[in-house]
């Protein structure tokens, strides 16, 4: 069964709206555990628009299945990530003002730069993923590097999935194939719903773990909390 981890840096944004601590992230995230979830994840951004570097070191208190943190490898984030040492870290290539990630690593052009970043996770005992897309030279320079893991970015699938959803996954399970003969663990995340995650799952051999934030959230304001997890997990059976 693939883990579902449920991303909560909506409900951090919420609060930030209010300027107080409603609704409680750390309540929410034991919440979610509760309900279902088999981990928590964060993306802490440069300007704390939702997330916050402080949240992670709360989060790490309190969670109890896998807290996963991700982000771009900047020197706070590092810092951060190895004082708490959360599970797992992933690491996308976001620029400081991105609205939301929207892009894989160039995993052939930053080579070196990720092999130093991924052995100073791994030095501090957390399992690293990449976020890329599915190609397989990416795929080739990301084992390179030495990562435990990489994370589809799955947009390109989400938006095609209602028109053609076969031509959709196709890139994501040859990738998968590729990436299982590589030895790497394989996440996916971004755009996934209620709607398209069943499919991607019967189409990625190996799938291990799916991050899921903005639209869980979204379902969550009609079916509730507990509902949407339970909702979503039933399709990663």
């Amino acid at each position: 069964m693939t883990k579902l981890s449920v991303n909560i840096n909506k409900i951090a944004l919420i609060r930030n709206s209010r300027g107080s601590n409603k609704p409680n992230l750390q309540q929410v995230a034991k919440d979610c555990e509760r309900f279902g979830a088999e981990g928590i994840t964060v993306h802490p951004r440069p300007d704390e628009r939702h997330a916050k570097y402080s949240d992670c070191y709360e989060l790490k208190e309190i969670v109890t299945t896998e807290f996963n943190i991700e982000g771009f490898p900047d020197e706070r984030f590092m810092h951060m990530v190895c004082e708490v040492k959360p599970h797992q870290v992933t690491l996308v290539p976001d620029p400081p003002n991105a609205l939301t990630s929207n892009a894989g690593w160039d995993t052939v052009a930053h080579q070196l730069f990720l092999k130093e970043v991924v052995a100073r996770f791994q030095e501090s005992g957390i399992r690293v993923s990449l976020f890329v897309e599915p190609d397989k030279a990416i795929l080739d320079a990301a084992r390179s590097t030495g990562t435990n893991r990489i994370e589809f970015y799955t947009e390109p699938y989400a938006d095609q999935y209602y028109t053609n959803k076969e031509a959709a996954v196709l890139p994501f399970r040859e990738a998968a194939k590729h990436a299982n003969q590589l030895g790497l663990g394989i996440n996916a995340g971004h755009d996934l719903n209620l709607d398209n995650l069943k499919f991607l799952k019967q189409n990625l051999e190996g799938l291990l773990e799916v991050s899921i934030g903005h639209a869980l959230v979204c379902d969550a304001l009609y079916y509730g909390l507990e509902n949407t997890i339970q909702m979503y997990r039933r399709l990663l059976v």
